[in-house]
């Protein structure tokens, strides 16, 4: 019988899996090789697949960025990793300018199989730049793909089809929940779609849509919600950039309700886009306004007020018990 695995197994387990199928899947990024990634999410690749494969790199992501545009435009898939999300921007000239941009300035003549792999979001009592959830940042610049798991079974099939995607894919991990499950995840090698998201709980009263680790609160307020009454579909958006607007919209025309729940900032946030979507193509079928449970507009507090900023399970039942007293 299969071991169940944590998420940050899961990446590891997709890593080791895609490395030992494709010769050309390369791995670099600071403490990757002999310490095994910040997270643990490389051990054990350095020992198996060598240097050449697995690449330490020094401090600079600027550096780490623009080696693996070459690397992918001269046949290699790079998998980059950036030790916290909040370390990324130095590379975002390199990613903005370059990567994004190879199959449109080339006509088609390169494209930029990359993936860039961080972790992110708040929860673990980490200090300044390393709790932001800037994914709205990065969904708004064309020619990326931004991918959010929040199970590991959703972490190894989602990063094998960003390794096997032709263009650049950002790849954001919840470290919130890193280890704070396991399940069973077939090493089978098998990918799970990019571009749609998954409902997680079929429901007929209110939609709840989140992403990483806000899905764990979205359906612990979703089984409370239950035993009120209250029926709620769960939809865990997981591609962030496209977003599977058929599936959103079908499920929305039928509740009537939506709340979205995410712990990025409010202002300029991916919810924005979404209520604006449902707004225009559901505004017939809408009962309620959509409701929208985020973070906040500052920067992610440090740890003794960090349970204050992340969205929490009562937050999101409030959010839904407001919309239901609308009808």
């Amino acid at each position: 019988m299969t071991d169940k695995i944590t998420l940050v197994e899961a990446v590891n387990q997709a890593l080791h899996h895609a490395m030992t199928n494709d010769p050309d899947v390369v791995v670099l990024g600071e403490d990757v090789g002999v310490n095994g990634g910040v997270f643990r999410a490389t051990q054990g690749l350095k020992e198996q697949f060598g240097f050449r494969r697995v690449m330490d790199t020094p401090l600079a992501e600027a550096l780490i960025a623009g080696v693996s545009i070459g690397m992918a435009t001269q046949g290699l898939k790079p998998v980059a990793e950036i030790q916290f999300m909040g370390f990324i921007f130095p590379a975002l000239e390199q990613l903005m300018c370059h990567a994004a941009r190879m199959r449109n300035r080339t006509r088609g003549r390169l494209t930029c199989p990359l993936v860039v792999r961080a972790p992110f979001g708040g929860g673990i009592h980490a200090p300044e730049h390393h709790s932001e959830s800037t994914e709205a940042l990065f969904a708004h610049i064309p020619g990326f793909r931004v991918v959010i798991p929040s199970s590991p079974k959703r972490a190894y099939g989602l990063l094998l089809a960003a390794i096997q995607d032709p263009d650049p894919v950002l790849f954001f991990e919840p470290k919130r929940i890193y280890r704070a499950s396991k399940q069973v995840v077939p090493n089978d090698g098998e990918p799970l779609p990019l571009d749609i998201c998954f409902t997680l709980k079929e429901g007929h009263d209110v939609t709840l849509i989140s992403w990483g680790a806000s899905v764990q609160e979205t359906l612990q307020a979703a089984k409370q919600l239950e035993e009120t009454g209250i029926s709620a579909e769960v939809i865990d958006l997981a591609s962030i950039k496209p977003i599977d607007y058929d599936t959103i919209l079908a499920s929305v025309q039928k509740t009537g309700r939506c709340v979205i729940v995410h712990e990025a900032a409010r202002t300029g946030a991916v919810s924005a886009d979404i209520a604006a979507e449902i707004s225009y193509h559901a505004a017939v079928e809408l009962e309620a306004p959509v409701e929208r449970v985020t973070g906040y507009d500052i920067t992610m507090p440090y740890y003794r007020m960090e349970q204050y900023y992340i969205p929490s399970k009562g937050d999101i039942i409030n959010a839904v018990n407001k919309t239901m007293e609308q009808a």
